[in-house]
């Protein structure tokens, strides 16, 4: 009994030091401002169908197609004013198959974009990313609270939607 308790406890704090690492208002704020932001997707939701769910029960840890835990921090998408880069895994169905292995996920790096970024009225922003250099990507939806948590929709032209759960983060400076 006392090890569960100890176990539940370990649970609490490091569910606690994970809200933590969050940004704060004013930080969040100046990101989405500056247009200079990564978003760090810890989960994915691809859309519910019979196929996708079928393939996703036979993956570990996976629970159908309703939400997918994304470890090692290695996926997202960063936002400066003069490109947009985005490293995202894919789950779902393709309509148009990809040949390339390499290629595989949502993978792009585009310098032709349109941002739109527009505050919500309960806090908040929705920020509207429209690469034109990209052959598969029609268009990104980051909605982004106050507290740095975000939400990611990818709407393509060749697959299913797909949306990310996650948070924003300061780019990290390169090392010279």
């Amino acid at each position: 009994m006392k090890q569960l308790k100890n176990m539940l406890m370990l649970g609490i704090l490091l569910s606690a030091m994970q809200v933590g690492a969050q940004t704060d208002k004013a930080t969040t704020a100046r990101l989405v401002e500056e247009q200079r932001l990564v978003f760090n997707a810890t989960s994915a939701m691809p859309l519910a169908s019979a196929d996708v769910t079928a393939v996703l029960n036979k993956m570990q840890g996976a629970q159908g197609a309703g939400n997918i835990q994304l470890s090692g921090g290695q996926y997202d998408l960063r936002l400066t004013k003069d490109s947009v880069t985005a490293f995202l895994p894919y789950y779902g169905r393709a309509y148009v198959a990809n040949m390339n292995t390499n290629e595989s996920g949502i993978r792009f790096n585009s310098k032709k974009f349109n941002y739109k970024s527009d505050k919500k009225k309960k806090g908040g922003w929705v920020i509207t990313i429209t690469p034109k250099d990209t052959r598969d990507v029609q268009s990104m939806t980051l909605s982004v609270s106050e507290n740095g948590y975000g939400m990611l929709n990818v709407n393509s032209n060749n697959r299913q939607s797909i949306t990310f759960n996650g948070y924003i983060s300061e780019p990290k400076a390169l090392s010279k």
